[in-house]
């Protein structure tokens, strides 16, 4: 298939600039993966389509304000960083801008000198590795005073409180950015899931700056996918394996779950505990070995993550399921609405 024909026309003021309040009183589409139906309905009413014994898995990845924003020592030049991965303690692959400032052994301050980095390494493909230096005795601590949320690059407002790019049930330190559709979850909303007998599991996966990546090629076959750390717990494993035995449904919390579950599937031949890198690409003929429902937001044209979506209901039923988003003025993107695809 063309990356083309992933294509669709959105107008700009549908694009979500900030998150509704509540959390659950977003819209939500409820799609029939097998006959295309679509109802509309709200965030609030998404227990009406779960049954004791079903389960949801939730990435429980907590990002951290990885946007940093200091000054070239001895010259004073500006320059932003975006923290990308660790790799060893206080040393990490970063975005630097504007690179050409960013040579190896130059050093930055940030937040009036409370923490440092030097410029260790440039990477072939133009990021760098810097070795960090604070006051105190935790990087994240430091990194929460000086840092701000990695907003993608489409949302131009201001966030105000940094917790509403975070879940409520977020704990994992280590994602740049967040995994969306988790965040229509309310507290109270989870407690109501688990009262109707519905069974909640997490996994782990550090959501990578790829996932905004365009995808360039013109076959989407030709396209390299980005790489992220993901981690299963047994207890997770077990659950999802019960669900399954007892003929239930198990439903993944955004594309990061599912590709979490269908990597171990792939690597391992089954859902067991596990902790691993994953690039998988997962697009139209790709065969489903574990999840059987995705909730899942409004995505980029052209993206990976509409692809996968594809794949898991069908290409007609998916771009058509955007048509009626449009037409109906859905909120789009990491703030915007949300979408349950499922099939009883």
């Amino acid at each position: 298939m063309k990356t083309s024909d992933f294509f669709y026309d959105l107008p700009e003021e549908l694009i979500a600039q900030h998150p509704v309040e509540p959390r659950d009183s977003s819209r939500l589409m409820v799609l029939d993966k097998i006959t295309g139906d679509i109802q509309h309905k709200h965030f609030y009413d998404i227990c009406d389509y779960f049954e004791e014994g079903d389960c949801l898995i939730l990435n429980d990845t907590r990002v951290l304000p990885a946007r940093i924003y200091g000054v070239k020592e001895g010259t004073g030049a500006h320059v932003e960083f975006l923290l990308l991965t660790c790799k060893e303690k206080d040393v990490w692959e970063v975005l630097a801008g504007p690179g050409k400032r960013a040579k190896e052994g130059t050093v930055f301050t940030f937040g009036d000198g409370i923490m440092k980095a030097e410029i260790l390494e440039v990477l072939d493909n133009g990021n760098r590795i810097a070795k960090f230096t604070y006051d105190g005795n935790n990087f994240y601590d430091v990194l929460d005073r000086v840092g701000e949320m990695p907003l993608p690059h489409y949302i131009t407002e201001r966030l105000e409180n940094k917790e509403r790019y975070q879940t409520v049930y977020s704990r994992e330190l280590g994602s740049a950015a967040a995994p969306t559709a988790g965040l229509h979850f309310t507290p109270e909303l989870l407690e109501k899931l688990k009262a109707k007998g519905v069974k909640i599991g997490f996994v782990t996966l550090h959501v990578g700056l790829g996932t905004f990546r365009p995808v360039k090629a013109d076959k989407i076959e030709d396209h390299k996918m980005h790489s992220e750390h993901y981690s299963i717990p047994e207890e997770t494993a077990e659950l999802i394996n019960n669900t399954k035995k007892n003929g239930k449904r198990v439903i993944a919390v955004g594309t990061t779950c599912c590709r979490t579950l269908e990597s171990v599937c792939q690597a391992k031949g089954c859902v067991c505990a596990y902790d691993d890198w994953t690039s998988i690409f997962i697009y139209p003929g790709y065969e489903f070995k574990c999840i059987d429902g995705l909730l899942t937001n409004f995505h980029l044209p052209e993206s990976t993550l509409i692809m996968l979506v594809s794949a898991f209901c069908g290409y007609d039923n998916t771009m058509n399921a955007y048509k009626v988003a449009v037409e109906e003025r859905y909120r789009f993107f990491s703030f915007g609405d949300a979408m349950l695809i499922s099939h009883k």
